[in-house]
């Protein structure tokens, strides 16, 4: 089994989930407005040098990653932090769940 079928489908174009429809080809798109918004960009990019795979995000796209990205690496660093101190087990845990959801958030680009 792969990677992308073990875990949850997320839209190719938004990030949000995808839901499962039982059989057939695994949905792309979590609706039709967010498969129109990709044919389009396909459309638009044909004319030009950029890879079909290459992922173009604005600017504050790009920050918000970052910005995702750099709260996974603090709410590491709070669970490392709290075991070299010897922090419960509740703590631990709250923590690890925190630093869970962040890292789900941040594997979304949009």
């Amino acid at each position: 089994m792969s990677v992308r079928t073990r875990r949850d489908q997320t839209c190719t174009w938004c990030g949000r989930p995808v839901a499962d429809s039982g059989t057939g080809r695994k949905r792309r798109y979590c609706r039709q407005s967010c498969r129109q918004r990709a044919y389009e960009q396909r459309s638009a990019m044909k004319e030009t040098s950029i890879p079909d795979d290459a992922v173009i995000l604005t600017a504050e796209e790009a920050s918000a990653a970052a910005d995702r990205a750099f709260e996974v690496r603090c709410a590491a660093e709070d669970v490392s932090t709290a075991v070299t101190e010897g922090a419960d087990t509740a703590e631990l845990h709250r923590l690890c769940v925190e630093l869970l959801t962040k890292a789900r958030d941040a594997e979304r680009l949009r």
